[in-house]
């Protein structure tokens, strides 16, 4: 049996290798967002271990997140006289201020962001000559060129952002400042490197102390951190505790383990959606792979019925022809594992190369090619192969040995029945999720809706079988009418196996699925950003920056002194946490903010003193909060208490909560505006404004003017980069069910060799023959489009639902991206056509009449 089963993976390795081309891919794309990931985590971690020095001062930290600690920025400090009481400690051998700075842009020579909205720019002061080195023992930066800056008007910056930018030593480096003044212009005095390896496409650029405490700290004697050496022989623990004696109420001290392992953690947060964005799409990717395996295997055993009732005759036992099967299963799954972690390092290059255009630089850092990566590679497609081939393998085993007598051998199939009781199960749960996740008040009702959508997805891939019948019959009549008997033939080959026919169309039915889900999903949003802006956009200009980031609060002045100008309401966005939700919060000035927007107030009014809020009704309805109640924010910088003071209606214009711009202060963040909202003087034409802001703000490009139609456009503008994206990897299991149609076709016509030679020899021609197999790929391509659309339509409402009270709150349905699926649909079953089209036509009349 061993023998047997070479032989016939050798004899049929094109088509088996076809198969294996399903794990290829879905292999590849697993281990390729490993290997990308843990890059990333490498990159990462040597940031946060080249950075940290054997102790630290610090401000105490309180509750905080990654997303939070990159919204809000620290405004405390640390007293400079502090660095020498610490330096005088037993055990310290030197101790020095650092300030670190956030929210700074480096504009290139051609005048465009160096970055953008990807890796942040890291401001850092150039400290004493001799700097103190990491818990490592290593110097932190080494100089390419020039030196450290000495004085107001020069800057350093590292290598990689200097070359991007086309900045050399001597040049003038524009930078735009969080703070005042907005635009700063110095010379480049020092190229330096990051010793420890790359810095994942961030960038750092360094002032003297004074100036970086005048730009980042509000010129105060003080420093964000402060660097501590141990003396050799002194833990750091040891270290820290020495300090945490003398340093002031509010401050305290760690260990430099700590600090690193506490960076590594926000990174892992970071990274955590990123890794579950790309193995959701392997994932996908496998289940596809899986359906085509099944067919492919199906049709293999169906091909071999006669020899394995030949072996049944001759005395082998159903487990050997079932071992028999799965041994070329697993085989397969060898040869497709392999190839497919080959291709995913090769993905993973260019997943590094493409996200370093979104300013996630990678090339400091070797691609990571961890063994759990291989073997994880191998167990998945292993298992998803052998689990696929295991029907079919039964299904052989059940040939009787009597078969191998007669002429025609049918595989024994089972009913029916159970698929459409397990589909009417999976159907009828999964339906019931949705409408839990969609209408109902259920915690996490995006996971219920999640979970219906995977049970309507088993659903109709078990009962694609029952569903197919009168779809084909549609086609049946249409192609009838239009290519007379050729079509007839066509119709009549798709519904003689409507298992095959719809477990091939079921691997395009999961892809157009999520496609038509994401197109619903994306439509709906930018109704719903339409519908707002339409209804909440009151003023007449809003100023941001363009990578959403805080900018100074001193182009706030600037703007309102430019002619035309009636009025300007500065919006700040901030993140805290309440009863443990994290509520993402606009903090403004209401008086300013009412006389630009004019916010729906269902109770009480706008909180205009020191310590008070106001929330949506739905974050007042998730905290149980109303009129008079008092909320605890908690920052990562400290607790602050607000009282509630009005409740208005859910807004997209301003955050889950409006607090006084004072509450920023108070809470230890640095100020910065994230919006400037603007009124024009009645009577004042609003291109003459328009153009007198551009003009105020032109020196500036972080900044960018925008009247409602560019604001609304900016939005949908986001949407649409995240749903091409999205679109680009559910690409894959649109590939991968192309190659199912082919080998379902190319199987089926190696199956078909004898009926092909005798509608050949009565008259059938060689354009007919084509025309034939090209229409039984379109039947079975666009009811795959059925299919996947009309499930992709259920999904992308109950999305759309579960997601109303987050401000999807109108539904779109894209009737014309959906129309453009259905040709699409049918090109793919045409372009399926064409290989097992021509091998049909091929085919000896003669030798097709006399062949198995």
């Amino acid at each position: 049996m061993r023998r047997v089963t070479w032989r016939n993976l050798v004899a049929r390795k094109v088509r088996l290798l076809l198969s294996a081309f399903a794990i290829v891919l879905g292999i590849a794309f697993l281990s390729g967002s490993l290997v990308f990931t843990d890059t990333i985590g490498k990159s990462f971690d040597q940031i946060a271990l080249g950075t940290v020095t054997d102790v630290a001062v610090r401000p105490q930290t309180g509750e905080g997140d990654a997303v939070a600690m990159s919204v809000n920025r620290e405004a405390r400090t640390i007293p400079a006289s502090v660095v020498d009481q610490v330096a005088a400690l037993r055990d310290v051998a030197r101790a020095e201020g650092a300030v670190n700075g956030g929210g700074l842009f480096v504009v290139k020579k051609n005048n465009r962001l160096l970055g953008g909205t990807g890796a942040p720019t890291i401001a850092l002061n150039s400290g004493p000559a001799d700097p103190i080195p990491n818990a490592a023992g290593e110097q932190m930066l080494s100089w390419d060129a020039g030196r450290p800056p000495a004085k107001e008007g020069e800057v350093a910056m590292d290598a990689r952002s200097a070359e991007v930018a086309g900045y050399r030593v001597g040049d003038t480096v524009k930078i735009a400042l969080p703070s005042d003044p907005p635009i700063l212009k110095a010379e480049l005095v020092g190229i330096f490197d990051f010793t420890s390896g790359g810095l994942a496409g961030a960038t750092l650029v360094m002032f003297d102390d004074v100036s970086a405490q005048k730009y980042f700290l509000d010129g105060e004697d003080a420093y964000s951190v402060i660097q501590i050496e141990a003396k050799p022989g002194a833990s750091q623990q040891q270290v820290a505790d020495q300090v945490a004696e003398v340093i002031p109420e509010g401050t305290e001290a760690v260990t430099g383990d700590f600090v690193a392992q506490e960076s590594k953690d926000l990174f892992d947060q970071l990274l955590g959606f990123l890794n579950t964005f790309l193995l959701v799409f392997a994932g996908i990717a496998l289940v596809v792979g899986t359906f085509l395996i099944v067919n492919t295997f199906s049709i293999l055993v169906a091909q071999r019925s006669r020899e394995l009732a030949l072996l049944r005759a001759l005395g082998a036992s159903r487990r050997q022809v079932s071992r028999s099967v799965l041994t070329e299963a697993f085989v397969i799954g060898v040869i497709g594992s392999t190839l497919g972690l080959a291709l995913g390092f090769a993905l993973a290059m260019l997943l590094k190369v493409l996200f370093s255009n979104f300013g996630l630089d990678l090339s400091g850092t070797a691609l990571v090619f961890r063994t759990r990566t291989i073997v994880l590679a191998y167990v998945v497609g292993v298992i998803v192969t052998m689990l696929a081939a295991w029907i079919p393998a039964r299904r052989a085993a059940r040939v009787p040995p009597v078969a191998a007598m007669r002429d025609e051998i049918a595989m024994p199939e089972s009913s029916l029945r159970w698929r459409l009781v397990l589909a009417l199960l999976f159907g009828l749960a999964g339906a019931g999720a949705m409408a839990a996740g969609s209408w109902l008040d259920v915690p996490r009702p995006i996971a219920w809706v999640g979970a219906g959508i995977f049970g309507v997805l088993m659903a109709v891939a078990l009962g694609s079988p029952i569903i197919a019948t009168p779809v084909l019959a549609v086609f049946g009549a249409l192609y009838r009418l239009l290519y007379k008997s050729v079509g007839k033939l066509a119709a009549q080959n798709a519904r003689r196996n409507p298992r095959r026919t719809a477990a091939t169309a079921s691997a395009l039915m999961i892809g157009l699925a999520l496609v038509t889900t994401m197109s619903i999903l994306g439509a709906s949003i930018n109704k719903s950003i339409d519908a707002g802006v339409e209804r909440e956009f009151s003023a007449d200009f809003v100023i941001q920056n363009v990578s959403g980031q805080p900018f100074s609060p001193g182009i706030s002045k600037k703007v309102s002194e430019v002619p035309g100008v009636a009025g300007v309401a500065p919006v700040q966005a901030i993140v805290f946490r309440a009863d443990g939700s994290q509520v993402f919060a606009s903090a403004t000035d209401p008086v300013q903010l009412a006389s630009v927007f004019d916010l729906d107030y269902t109770a009480g009014e706008a909180p205009a003193a020191d310590g008070t809020i106001a929330l949506s009704e739905s974050l007042a309805a998730s905290l149980g909060r109303t009129v008079g109640d008092v909320v605890e924010l908690s920052f990562s910088t400290g607790k602050v208490d607000g009282k509630v003071t009005g409740v208005y209606s859910d807004s997209n214009i301003v955050g889950q909560a409006v607090v006084p711009l004072s509450t920023v202060t108070t809470a230890g963040i640095r100020r910065g505006d994230t919006t400037l909202a603007l009124n024009a003087t009645p009577g004042t034409g609003t291109r003459t404004v328009r153009a007198n802001l551009e003009r105020a703000v032109g020196e500036n490009p972080t900044i960018v003017v925008q009247d409602k139609e560019s604001y609304a456009e900016a939005q949908r503008s986001q949407v649409n980069t995240l749903l091409y994206l999205i679109y680009a990897l559910l690409g894959l299991a649109i590939v991968i069910a192309v190659l199912g149609i082919i080998n379902t076709l190319a199987l089926s016509v190696i199956e078909r060799t004898r009926e092909i030679g005798l509608l050949r020899a009565v008259g059938l021609t060689r354009p007919q023959l084509r025309r034939m197999v090209r229409l039984e790929s379109v039947a079975i391509a666009i009811l795959g489009a059925v299919l996947g659309i009309g499930a992709g339509l259920l999904f992308g409402i109950a999305l759309q639902r579960s997601f109303a009270d987050d401000g999807i709150s109108d539904l779109a349905i894209p009737s014309g991206s959906l129309a453009v699926f259905v040709v699409v649909s049918a090109l793919v079953g045409v372009l399926a056509a064409v290989l097992p089209a021509r091998r049909a036509a091929k085919l000896d009349v003669l030798r097709a009449i006399t062949g198995e």
